[in-house]
């Protein structure tokens, strides 16, 4: 079968690969049809993840159909499915208490194990949701989004003030699944073109832009208290400690993206909030069937935020062209199958 081989860094190849052979009890061989870009697949193309072996099948974002289900599978043949890329142990605690997105053994599809950039993969059959009221196209977008649907999960905010920091697809994504929770929205982005793709197409018309005058426009904007639940979507840490003088007495800051660098904060400023500060990692089931649900009730404009398409051919040269050409970018697709 066909594949898209991040070789090493910098290096890209459409390369002929064994086809996966039957699945073992409990998984299923599916025929990969969508594949999302993530931010991600970028960085392993660019050699920026820090724990990742060469080469590797990119691509966790995914939607296919059933192709053939091992023993004990209750899933038929050409089914549409969304695959949840997180392969979780099912024994630690983390998988005990019901939170596989975080489990300390976890594999995820494109990163620690080969992805789907490639016609079939094997995975687990608790892995794989109907993509029921999607096209297969939409189904690929449900992980990316599932992001940011778990980080206002996470926050449990449902009403007042939500403040987006970083608006790019995760950031977008939180920010669309605030709006859906019954929060107001500001986004704040270094970029005048993201804030205004945002407001012009999104329907986010609350934004502030960076500038040494942040915190006085951030007082301005919410009467000197801040917002009730703050994301940080940027993979920046010092956007990540900035963030903390942002929340509101009572509220929340969720911390969505992941640096390596420590985060460090005023204690006494963080005390005298009584804030919350929460981490949120991946997503679960409830995450993506709510994702789900929000696409086909026409809640997320699917319309807007896929901007660019390629195929299992195209995308060995317009990854790397498009880890480079930002401007207008918000999700790429490829397109695998013939669905």
């Amino acid at each position: 079968m066909k594949a898209v081989v991040c070789t090493a860094p910098g290096q890209l190849s459409l390369e002929e690969r064994p086809a996966p052979g039957s699945p073992p009890e409990g998984w299923a061989r599916v025929a990969v049809s969508h594949v999302g870009i993530c931010g991600t697949d970028y960085h392993i193309y660019e050699g920026k993840h820090p724990f990742l072996n060469y080469p590797r099948i990119m691509g966790h974002e995914v939607s296919g159909t059933v192709a053939e289900a091992g023993s004990g599978v209750d899933l038929a043949v050409g089914q549409a499915v969304i695959v949840n890329p997180y392969l979780a142990c099912g024994r630690c605690i983390a998988c005990r208490n019901g939170k596989p997105n975080c489990c300390m053994a976890i594999e995820v599809l494109g990163v620690h194990r080969d992805g789907a950039m490639c016609a079939e993969i094997l995975v687990p059959a608790q892995n794989l949701y109907p993509a029921e009221g999607l096209s297969l196209e939409a189904a690929a977008t449900v992980e990316f989004l599932a992001i940011g649907a778990h980080a206002v999960r996470r926050s449990g905010a449902n009403h007042g003030r939500a403040l987006v920091i970083g608006a790019g697809p995760i950031g977008l994504g939180t920010a669309i699944f605030a709006r859906i929770a019954g929060l107001d929205v500001t986004l704040l982005d270094a970029s005048a073109e993201r804030l205004d793709f945002a407001a012009t197409e999104l329907g986010f018309a609350a934004s502030l832009a960076l500038g040494p005058d942040l915190a006085e426009r951030i007082s301005a904007a919410t009467d000197g208290e801040g917002f009730d639940a703050v994301f940080d979507a940027t993979g920046n840490a010092k956007s990540m400690q900035a963030a903390f003088a942002h929340v509101a007495h009572g509220g929340v800051l969720v911390l969505v993206s992941v640096v390596r660098e420590d985060i460090t904060f005023s204690d006494p400023e963080f005390h005298k909030r009584e804030m919350t500060l929460v981490g949120s990692r991946n997503a679960t089931r409830a995450d993506f069937e709510h994702v789900t649900a929000s696409i086909a009730a026409g809640l997320v404009p699917l319309d807007r935020l896929v901007t660019h398409r390629t195929t299992l051919e195209g995308a060995v040269q317009d990854l790397p062209r498009w880890a480079h050409e930002k401007s207008g970018l918000i999700k790429a697709i490829i397109k695998v199958g013939d669905a």
